[in-house]
């Protein structure tokens, strides 16, 4: 990895702190920068328009993995409150967890808790570390109930120091979720309404689904993406097939998709990917990409110049800050197409 990462400033004022429907928009009138790998050309408009910059013959791929309400509250040993992150799913009653002090990240300093009392005969034992991190452990949770039920109940929806109030978790669910999984939203789909899917499909794109259960956004500046769960079915590896036989576009809905797809590589997969991918290692499946803004120097970035090249992303960044766009789950969207 020789390349480096993407740097700039954050202006605070660009941090989405709601919803866009707390900002009286509509999932679909949040604001969408469309570049283009071909001429360089950058176009400012509103996601409602996606369809009009897609072709008959595209086909657009979304991640249908739904949000879990994975952020708990729990008691340690001597009656110390503790939040903890409920990242990936590992086995039936294992998790990968990061604990918090409320909105923010852990003191490396501090010691980490060895049990959490989670209420009502719910509790989490931590096990070891994750893969050598100082930040992610390995947890056994016991509930009284099915997982999904049980944080349904008890959790809530991961939220960061940006995010200055809870909202409920529908507000964290893509419009085509179906299956609960995901510690935090894939978001680069929020947008997607019901409308945009029809119109998109009234123009002759097709949409297809993958999983791919996301863990925890808070890494590390230096740390990359941790193992993930992915399926990619027979039907959509088919359909990206046909579509680049064809001479048809595929364009991935988050960097999610593009972990699932160039992990499968055109094949139906199902199973963990711990893929990385540089502007060294490129794409080979993806054309194009659909996913918001990302913070200065994350690893995300490294995906996004594979698929943009260093330049167009630079300028689409300048761009996008010169013109106020909003970052994180909540903000505005980037469409990188060739």
């Amino acid at each position: 990895m020789t390349t480096a990462r993407l740097r700039f400033e954050l202006p605070p004022e660009l941090e989405a702190h709601e919803p866009p429907e707390a900002r009286r928009l509509s999932r679909d009138g949040v604001r969408m920068l469309v570049a283009y790998k071909s001429s360089g050309e950058l176009v400012h408009t509103r996601f409602r328009n996606l369809p009009d910059f897609l072709d008959p013959g595209d086909l657009v791929v979304v991640n249908t993995s739904g949000v879990l309400a994975a952020e708990i509250a729990g008691l340690t040993r001597d009656g110390t409150k503790v939040v903890a992150h409920l990242s990936t799913k590992l086995t039936t009653d294992r998790w990968v967890v990061e604990f918090r002090n409320g909105a923010q990240r852990w003191d490396k300093g501090a010691p980490v808790p060895d049990w959490l009392a989670l209420g009502e005969g719910a509790a989490l034992d931590v096990l070891g570390s994750y893969h050598d991190s100082d930040r992610l452990f390995v947890a056994r949770l016991t509930l009284p109930q099915p997982d999904v039920t049980w944080l349904s109940e008890h959790g809530r929806p991961i939220r960061y120091r940006y995010v200055d109030r809870p909202w409920p978790i529908a507000m964290y669910q893509n419009v085509y979720a179906t299956e609960p999984g995901s510690a935090e939203m894939p978001s680069a789909g929020r947008p997607f309404t019901p409308q945009v899917i029809t119109r998109l499909v009234a123009n002759g794109v097709m949409v297809a689904p993958v999983v791919l259960h996301t863990g925890v956004a808070s890494l590390e500046r230096d740390e990359t993406p941790y193992p993930e769960y992915v399926r990619v079915p027979q039907a959509t590896s088919d359909v990206v097939n046909v579509t680049r036989e064809r001479g048809g576009r595929i364009i991935a809905v988050g960097t999610t998709v593009v972990r699932a797809l160039e992990t499968a590589g055109g094949a139906p997969f199902e199973g963990w990917t711990d893929l990385v991918i540089t502007p060294e290692r490129g794409v080979r499946v993806v054309d194009g990409l659909l996913t918001g803004w990302h913070e200065p120097e994350a690893s995300h970035l490294m995906m996004l110049e594979a698929i943009a090249g260093r330049e167009l992303l630079e300028r689409s960044y300048a761009a996008s800050l010169a013109e106020g766009y909003l970052w994180h789950e909540f903000g505005d969207t980037h469409l990188i197409v060739p």
